[in-house]
């Protein structure tokens, strides 16, 4: 099965992945004008009617770039929607994207078969991200275009099954879009992860020391000095495991090394959940840290990744 033509004009097969704090419109945009697909998380635009005006501005400077730049691939973006009970902003936040026809809706923890058929109502396409195959299942049986295959490794909530064990069975029975998460920093690592049935990169650790991102200059230091094993994997701080930089543990008066589980019941997406504030200071990161080295703009990040990319096909000859 081909991939949705929104998908397939891309400089390089990215999707940017949405990330708490660090993304917002001018890492999207910077990143679609790259010719990757940009994302965010709709509970990043505080408050609520900051939603619109983000995708407004996104729509427009886009739309702009390309007129000018007729010759360019421009990227869609993605606004990110966490379908948890406990984000009461859900409701509100999809009207604004259905009545702006945001072109790619990207849906976390549950896949709602009311904000498939919104999306599918105007011509978008829905992208579920997933740890397992029943996750998958359910995912596919709502309607859902495509599928986020988030594995071990990756930033965020993350699983723990490998990328060489959860994308195969997951192509074994969805010939539709799949994106490949999970420690995923290089070009190579894209070209790995299309080798093994993916279509698509889904990367979110590479862009957060980006000039473009709205990450405090810390935490982009902390991505520069860090490799795999400064990452830890904890579901103390959602009520969800995930994958979190040991250094901003220790800074927050935690042990990183033994730390508290946290229930599910534990989970909190309200738009101002006092959680949320107290853990703002944790941040994520993927296992795939060691190989960044350095903090420039997109466009050279972008530029170094097709690089790498190019790179790793001619020594495989392909």
């Amino acid at each position: 099965m081909a991939l949705p033509k929104i998908l397939q004009n891309l400089e390089l097969p990215i999707i940017g992945a949405p990330m708490f704090i660090v993304s917002g419109p001018e890492l999207v945009i910077a990143q679609c004008k790259a010719g990757i697909v940009g994302s965010f998380p709709a509970l990043n635009a505080r408050p609520a009617d900051q939603l619109e005006v983000w995708i407004r501005r996104i729509k427009t400077e886009l739309a702009d770039y390309q007129k000018a730049n007729p010759d360019k691939k421009v990227a869609p973006f993605a606004v990110n929607q966490i379908c948890h009970m406990s984000n009461t902003r859900l409701q509100e936040d999809m009207e604004t994207c259905v009545r702006e026809q945001v072109p790619i809706i990207i849906t976390s923890l549950r896949p709602p078969k009311m904000i498939i058929d919104a999306v599918h109502s105007y011509g978008g396409i829905v992208l579920h991200d997933v740890i397992n195959i029943r996750h998958t299942k359910k995912a596919l049986s709502e309607g859902a275009d495509g599928i986020i295959a988030v594995c071990a490794g990756a930033g965020g909530h993350a699983g723990l099954l490998s990328p060489f064990a959860l994308v195969p069975e997951i192509r074994a029975f969805h010939d539709g879009p799949l994106m490949c998460s999970g420690s995923i920093s290089t070009g190579g690592s894209i070209l790995g992860a299309q080798a093994i049935g993916a279509d698509l990169a889904y990367m979110g650790t590479r862009f957060i020391a980006a000039k473009e991102a709205n990450a405090p200059d810390a935490y982009k230091q902390m991505i520069i000095d860090s490799a795999g094993q400064d990452v830890v994997y904890s579901s103390l701080f959602t009520g969800i495991h995930g994958n979190y930089l040991k250094g901003s543990i220790r800074a927050a008066g935690l042990d990183p090394d033994n730390l508290p589980s946290a229930d599910k019941s534990a989970m909190n997406f309200g738009s101002g959940g006092s959680d949320a504030k107290a853990w703002k200071d944790i941040w994520g990161s993927g296992q795939g840290v060691g190989s960044i080295h350095s903090a420039p703009s997109v466009a050279d990040i972008v530029a170094e990744l097709k690089a790498e990319y190019d790179s790793a096909k001619s020594r495989l000859n392909i």
